[in-house]
């Protein structure tokens, strides 16, 4: 079955940042009273986030949202996970839910809001609300190694569904998006795809994910390599190989990464889940990297080399390798400092929370996809 997503649009529909406003960023912080360089790593963080607002002083990061993908993967039941690979994932979006996931109590802290797109969870749709569930494609997926994860048509309905996501968060006001995941064996399908797109072996992009033993390692390890071998053929066709060898929650990622950058809508990366989403996305449009940051190092090496192809350097390493969102959301307080810092005196609040900002008026995915 032929797509009728033309990714070929976002090539040109994805512009640069401004490039104006962060030169005006970098002279303002030149004009502070401090050492040249004194702020350290908050100073690039505030002309990167200048650019990306196109404004110079920029605006105090005010209506964060912490946004995390979830979906359940065949190859987990090859055991290649600690974590349990029936109801493990629906275990850990009602944790997300109820608020006592490690990633709800930080966003909480830090005054972001949490949202859960339920897009393949191998459970009933009625466990979850409405909101989470309304963008689902599909109940699990297939087993990589040996089958495709999911049809080219689902690839292309979650792809639409996570472009309408971006829509909906540029649309709402949000300012800044920490983007996660929340699946059991999600980080082999992430190995794969990396190791794909970067024309690497299984043992060079394998890593230890939930903190598995040698020897699932190694079962892990030839799971990677005998997918690796499925998605070779496909590597010219961004949603035929999500399809082959990614699943409904990689494919509406790497859509709501491009329409995010499409929407001029900044994100913070998370886990090599969303590394290896990006890695796709890039290859679609060479620009949209410059439009997010990557949150956190966690020692996956297919995070490494994604994000070394990505050209993307971890804000933090603090060890943190659980994935959902987690180490991406404590980036958050470093780039509330640098807006603030960076920002005219009377826009930083005293609240902990702030208005959203007016949504930009540019077309949504909807407009986009059905134009070509």
């Amino acid at each position: 079955m032929d797509t009728t997503v033309d990714l070929d649009m976002y090539s040109s529909l994805v512009e640069r940042p401004d490039e104006a406003a962060r030169r005006s960023a970098e002279e303002r912080w030149q004009g502070l009273a401090k050492p040249r360089g004194g702020l350290g790593q908050l100073e690039e963080l505030g002309a990167w986030l200048a650019s990306v607002q196109g404004t110079s002083p920029t605006r105090p990061v005010s209506a964060a949202k912490v946004l995390l993908f979830a979906g359940d993967h065949g190859v987990a039941s090859l055991g290649v996970s600690r974590l349990e690979a029936k109801g493990g994932t629906a275990e850990r979006v009602r944790a997300v839910l109820d608020g006592t996931a490690p990633v709800a109590v930080l966003a909480h802290r830090f005054g972001a809001d949490v949202r859960v797109v339920d897009v393949a969870v191998d459970c009933d749709g009625t466990e979850f609300p409405e909101e989470v569930v309304r963008h689902r494609v599909r109940r699990g997926s297939g087993r990589i190694d040996v089958e495709d994860a999911v049809t080219l048509a689902e690839a292309e309905r979650a792809f639409r569904a996570g472009a309408a996501i971006a829509d909906e968060e540029a649309d709402a006001g949000t300012d800044l998006v920490v983007l996660g995941d929340l699946g059991v064996g999600s980080t082999t399908v992430a190995s794969v795809l990396v190791g794909a797109l970067c024309g690497t072996d299984a043992a060079a992009v394998t890593g230890r994910g939930s903190g598995i033993d040698d020897r699932t390692w190694m079962v892990k390890c030839a799971t990677v390599r005998d997918a690796l071998r499925r998605a070779r053929p496909v590597l010219g066709d961004q949603l035929a190989l999500l399809a082959t060898v990614g699943g409904a929650d990689f494919a509406a990622i790497t859509g709501f990464l491009l329409q995010s950058a499409a929407r001029r809508l900044p994100v913070v990366l998370d886990g090599v889940v969303a590394a290896a989403c990006a890695l796709v996305a890039q290859r679609v449009a060479f620009r949209a990297p410059e439009w997010w940051r990557a949150g956190s190092a966690t020692g996956e090496p297919a995070q490494v080399k994604a994000y070394d192809r990505l050209t993307l350097t971890p804000l933090q390493d603090l060890g943190v390798s659980m994935g959902e969102g987690v180490g991406a959301v404590l980036a958050l307080p470093l780039l509330q400092a640098a807006s603030d810092t960076l920002a005219e005196p009377s826009a930083v609040p005293t609240a902990a929370k702030r208005e959203p900002r007016p949504p930009a008026k540019l077309p949504s995915a909807a407009e986009l996809l059905d134009r070509y």
